[in-house]
């Protein structure tokens, strides 16, 4: 769950982010690539861009 930075509402999760074919973000070095996601307040618009899954570019596995 996130929350708003300014509302502290809430805010709706993994909304897709598209541009022509879609953004990829990808480590300088190696394979492994995450598709970004994105986050919206109900109340404000506000947008917060996040990985739903950070351990895949960083090799290491959640707690």
């Amino acid at each position: 769950m996130r929350n708003c930075m300014r509302w502290g509402a809430e805010m709706q999760e993994d909304f897709r982010i598209t541009a022509g074919t879609g953004i990829v973000i990808r480590p300088a070095k190696g394979h492994v690539a995450v598709i970004p996601r994105a986050a919206v307040c109900p109340k404000c618009g506000e947008v917060s861009i996040y990985v739903a899954e950070p351990d895949k570019l960083t090799g290491r596995k959640k707690a």
